[in-house]
């Protein structure tokens, strides 16, 4: 399916000339105790109960306060008027993941909508924390029958010194024969100080484009105009006279006139008519943040963690192979000396401490025209017992097979790149 994105949901995207309805869905999370909205097993978060949930769960309460040793900010929920009501609050799991999935429904097939959610980072920007993980979150919207219809990303979500909620929208269009969908959320940063979360107050607006207002400038009349009138000159017959005879008495020539005849002056054609649109400025409310759409084709990395900043990433091998499922297996190069590795997929940890023997690890990566590059980055956890820490990855792609030597440090990681062949 295309994404429908509209330009400013990053860099910043603007919203058709439309008007909005009242919300068609609203997610505010009730009231008091209520049920779970997921609808899905979520492997790396869990609920839990009170208000200060810990590090991979999350909890619908109406506030937080004093939550670990006044780390986050003390708040209520977003709603207004809303006394009691409930928000989502997210401690992050150590390992990037979902943390949200339910079903949308009562939306019309063929339609313009636009999806907004209010965010804030619950923590403080404190001394403690100077180098913070801050929550990036991706919203996937899918039919019943899992065809991705668009993918959104928020961007870094910052802290701030006093609690603010800051509104995150987006446009997308339902296909013609779409009433329900699945709203997919997953935060793409490993937990860390700085990666907690507060989300409330969802909703669905269906989006009115008015038609443009016609108007037509009245036609200009051309001014009269007269021909000047001709006339033929005057002619007088020539006299005749008969021999012998006396001439008769011969009456003059009377004069004769040509008709008048008046030309009439085409009148001017009329202008063409002009038409004017009215244009609807959308109501927005503020502060607010547009999303980043993620199109067709095109990979978007979340931004990289500090240890991919601060050191160099070696590139080892680049690789073009075709569509298809890309096997990594790691094992330890050489004698088995306790090296340990944390291993980066386009900015995502998706292995953490890991240590290298004989035994690989190992993992899949899909390649096809949605996701034509993908970057594996090698970070050197320690040096083991013989510097530096160094690894062997078989890479089968295909009916091709790659083996690449690692080596990795503590100033330098190990960048392994791959490429969908054109």
């Amino acid at each position: 399916m295309v994404l429908f994105f509209l330009p400013a949901f990053f860099p910043r995207a603007q919203q058709p000339n439309c008007t909005f309805k009242p919300p068609t869905v609203t997610i505010n999370f009730g009231t008091g105790s209520v049920d779970d909205l997921n609808t899905d097993y979520l492997s790396n978060y869990g609920r839990v109960g009170g208000s200060c949930p810990t590090d991979g769960h999350y909890v619908f309460t109406s506030f937080t306060s004093n939550c670990f040793r006044d780390d986050w900010h003390t708040l209520e929920d977003h709603t207004p008027g809303d006394a009691g009501g409930n928000m989502l609050l997210v401690n992050a799991s150590p390992y990037p993941g979902m943390f949200f999935k339910t079903t949308i429904s009562g939306l019309k097939g063929g339609t313009t909508y636009e999806l907004g959610m209010w965010l804030m980072n619950l923590c403080k920007p404190t001394e403690k924390c100077p180098f913070p993980l801050l929550p990036n979150i991706s919203i996937r919207l899918e039919s019943p029958a899992g065809l991705r219809l668009a993918h959104f990303i928020t961007g870094d979500v910052p802290r701030v010194e006093s609690p603010r909620w800051t509104q995150h929208r987006a446009m997308f269009n339902t296909p013609a024969n779409v009433t329900s969908l699945t709203l997919t959320m997953v935060d793409n940063i490993p937990g860390g100080c700085g990666n907690d979360f507060a989300l409330d107050d969802i909703t669905f607006r269906e989006c009115i484009i008015p038609p443009p207002v016609v108007t037509t400038p009245p036609k200009s009349i051309p001014p009269k105009t007269t021909a000047p009138k001709t006339t033929t000159p005057n002619t007088t017959a020539p006299k005749t006279a008969e021999v012998k005879k006396p001439p008769p008495a011969v009456k003059p020539a009377t004069k004769t006139t040509a008709p008048v005849v008046v030309k009439k002056s085409k009148p001017s054609p009329p202008e063409k008519d002009v038409k004017t649109s009215e244009v609807v400025k959308p109501k927005t409310d503020s502060p607010s943040k547009s999303i980043t759409v993620v199109k067709p084709g095109r990979n978007v990395f979340p931004p990289p963690p500090m240890v991919l900043t601060t050191r160099t990433n070696s590139l080892v091998k680049q690789i073009e192979t075709e569509a298809g499922e890309i096997k990594v297996e790691l094992y330890d190069n050489g004698e088995i000396d306790g090296d340990t590795v944390s291993i980066y997929h386009n900015n995502v940890l998706i292995r953490s401490h890991a240590r290298l023997s004989a035994k690989p690890i190992s993992f899949s990566i899909s390649m096809d025209t949605d996701q034509p590059h993908h970057e594996l980055i090698m970070v050197a956890d320690n040096l083991g017992s013989i510097p530096p820490n160094t690894s062997v990855m078989i890479i089968t792609a295909g009916s091709n097979r790659y083996q690449v030597f690692i080596s990795s440090s503590e100033q330098k990681n190990a960048k392994v790149v791959f490429d969908l062949k054109k």
